[in-house]
């Protein structure tokens, strides 16, 4: 962690770390033999590859609060341009670079000025990005996933997810998380954490009557 973080977040973010690094490690280990043809198959990170949204897992953990800020008066607080420019960074000459890279973070601390479980959704959510469209399975500890549900339902601050769910009662169907009231959608807590981040695949996932295909449109 960064010697600025407040004591406080750095008391809620010690539980959280030890997952990122499992979620991180598992991912590595998870596309360690893709082909080139599949590292650049499209994820589901709108206008994003499987590699492209690696490297971006790779810059967000590379990034103190401070070379962030900086990126972000350098990049005249065009915030997507931020995101496209430390991505670049990160690419590597071809994806066997592009894993390497990622496999240096997985024990990284490093974060911008976000919590540490903004740090699990990111990790999370951007992992089932890759892992959907090439047909990749994992199983994630349902504690962390209900962790991840939690805070994205709660939030806006860095996708639109508490937003997306006004006015509907989410509830899993394979844990503890509900939240919210009217509608109901149900299923996987992953799919409910998917779909409140814009996913629209994985509303095929969800049923009741509070499921609007057109509300997991990507932000």
């Amino acid at each position: 962690m960064t010697d600025t973080e407040p004591t406080t977040e750095r008391s809620r973010g010690a539980g959280v770390w030890p997952a990122i690094h499992t979620q991180r490690a598992a991912l590595a280990a998870d596309l360690e033999e893709l082909t080139d043809e599949q590292w650049a198959t499209p994820s589901l990170c709108a206008g994003l590859t499987v590699r492209e949204v690696l490297a971006h897992l790779t810059a967000g953990a590379s990034l103190n609060t401070v070379r962030w800020l900086a990126g972000v008066i350098r990049c005249r607080f065009d915030f997507d341009k931020q995101v496209a420019v430390r991505l670049a960074e990160q690419l590597g000459a071809d994806p066997a670079e592009t894993l390497a890279r990622f496999r240096h973070i997985v024990p990284s601390t490093t974060k911008p000025p976000l919590p540490a479980v903004a740090m699990l959704g990111e990790t999370l959510v951007h992992g089932e990005d890759i892992r959907r469209p090439l047909g990749i399975r994992h199983a994630h500890p349902i504690d962390v996933v209900t962790r991840v549900a939690e805070y994205y339902q709660g939030s806006d601050m860095v996708v639109v997810a508490k937003k997306r769910v006004a006015g509907l009662r989410l509830a899993a169907n394979d844990g503890t998380f509900t939240t919210g009231s009217g509608p109901v959608v149900s299923g996987p807590t992953l799919a409910l954490v998917m779909a409140m981040t814009g996913r629209a695949a994985y509303c095929d996932d969800l049923e009741g009557d509070g499921v609007e295909r057109g509300r997991c449109g990507t932000d």
